[in-house]
């Protein structure tokens, strides 16, 4: 659910849309001038167009800033219910051309009829007004995970590149939006989008760490929300440094899934049972951290294994990956994509910009003591230091508590071995939301459900309540699906 997208046109201003959740905004006729998306968007039937909102919500008629939104017209005018705002996750990342993703990905002809699917590029990212971090070549290649830290001294060694990507954020050309680039923000952004659209209620479906976005919107303004569907969970503290470690859990989650699979083609070399698949994970990355194959060294092959995992699809390009670093055999390259600049940056403004982290090195060298031995794979990673040690604290509210109050609308699905937001943290949310949730496991992994994923009970339960609002009355957990 990887996208880089855009937008066009500028749209009118929406001057009496959101000040602060629980004031209530007429609904009015849509104000936005939609045209023709950019080249790099690849759908023909997407329009998009652009907003103004507000820097700062306090100061609601000071500085502006953009908003890149993009419109999937339902094509059935009489059937059609409202909008139904999408994110694919993040934070960082476009959002602009996902609904032509969903279209494309097989959601059911009956939401593209009930609903305009939209999209947008979160403030600080893409067609909206970017933000950077003027990271290096060097730093973008290094990713958002720090290397695997073995001792307490390779923490401590860590810190100084930490330190640097945060003072470089702090320092750049667009640390003015340093304090204001939150999940909160991008939740008050939402509500202007609506407004603009002149829809009463919102309908929403959010992936990844657009639950948390899904969740935050859902407290903030309970009462402007139609049917929101959550999808892959984060737990209630959003993208923070329980989810960080979080990773390491769901590798080892996810993991048995890989293992039975290499081990049931003995082609890969890898092992013909699943405790030899395993054996092989821990021996390359150990080779791997010794002495690097190709330029490759052990924390890019446990990154490499943690991502690509998100998509059982992507299985052969693993045991093929394993193969080649294993027999030295030439390992394709992976380029950056184009805009991982802008994409971590923002990831970075949001993550570090939402919550506090541990501030000092001997924090993480105890985190990482104890997730070295709890999830051996990647635990060494995860746990470790980043710029978020380092962040300035110019922040101007406190985080968002999600909580039980207000209706009974939210619907979360969630694969039971899901990689990237394991479903120990969805658990949480869900006894976070109390009544107001719903949720829906499904006993396959990978990250994402609907309508990634093959488990026909997940999938018609959200098309049933995006189309019709019917909705479990109790949590659902569904079967693994038979193999066809």
């Amino acid at each position: 659910m990887r996208r880089t997208l855009s937008l066009a046109l500028a749209a009118t201003a929406v001057a009496a849309a959101t000040a602060a959740p629980g004031v209530a905004v007429a609904a009015t006729p849509d104000t936005v001038r939609w045209g023709p998306c950019p080249k790099d968007v690849a759908s023909p039937r997407l329009e998009c167009s652009t907003l103004e909102v507000p820097l700062d919500y306090r100061h609601p008629a000071g500085r502006q800033i953009e908003i890149a939104i993009s419109r999937l017209a339902g094509e059935k005018p009489s059937q059609r219910r409202g909008v139904l705002l999408t994110n694919p996750g993040g934070p960082g990342g476009s959002g602009l051309g996902f609904p032509a993703v969903l279209g494309s990905s097989g959601l059911p002809q009956k939401v593209l009829d009930s609903y305009d699917v939209i999209g947008f590029d979160p403030r600080g990212v893409g067609r909206s007004t970017p933000v950077t971090c003027d990271l290096t070549t060097e730093q973008q290649y290094r990713g958002n995970f720090p290397p695997y830290a073995h001792t307490a001294a390779d923490v401590a060694r860590e810190a100084p590149n930490a330190r640097a990507v945060a003072e470089q954020c702090a320092t750049s050309s667009t640390a003015w939006m340093l304090p204001h680039t939150t999940t909160a923000n991008t939740a008050r952004d939402m509500d202007r989008i609506r407004v603009a659209l002149g829809a009463p209620k919102l309908s929403y479906l959010g992936y990844s760490y657009g639950t948390n976005l899904g969740a935050v919107y859902a407290t903030m303004f309970p009462k402007r929300g139609d049917r929101i569907v959550l999808d892959s969970n984060l737990g209630p503290g959003g993208y923070d440094i329980t989810a960080m470690r979080m990773f390491g859990r769901g590798l080892e989650d996810r993991f048995p899934d890989f293992a039975a699979f290499a081990a049931a083609r003995p082609e890969y070399g890898l092992g013909t049972t699943p405790e030899q698949v395993t054996a092989k994970f821990f021996g390359l990355a150990k080779r791997l951290d010794a002495k690097p194959v190709q330029g490759i060294d052990g924390t890019m092959f446990r990154g490499f294994t943690f991502d690509r995992l998100y998509v059982d699809a992507l299985m052969p390009e693993v045991a093929e990956f394993w193969q080649a670093l294993d027999t030295d055999r030439p390992v394709p390259p992976v380029p950056l994509p184009p805009d991982v600049e802008n994409l971590m940056a923002s990831r970075f403004y949001v993550v570090c910009g939402d919550t506090r982290w541990p501030g000092t090195v001997r924090e993480y060298q105890r985190n990482v003591a104890v997730d070295r031995v709890k999830y051996p794979m990647l635990g060494g990673s995860t746990a470790g230091i980043g710029p978020c040690a380092f962040w300035p604290d110019k922040r101007v509210e406190p985080q968002v508590r999600i909580g039980d109050r207000g209706p009974s609308n939210v619907l979360m699905v969630q694969n039971e071995r899901d990689p990237g937001t394991p479903l120990a943290g969805a658990r949480k949310l869900r006894q976070a939301f109390g009544e107001r949730a719903t949720m829906v496991t499904a006993d396959q992994g990978g990250h994402g459900v609907h309508p990634f994923g093959p488990n026909t009970c997940a999938n018609d339960t959200v098309t049933a309540y995006l189309t019709t609002g019917r909705r479990p009355t109790h949590d659902l957990a569904c079967a693994a699906q038979p193999s066809t």
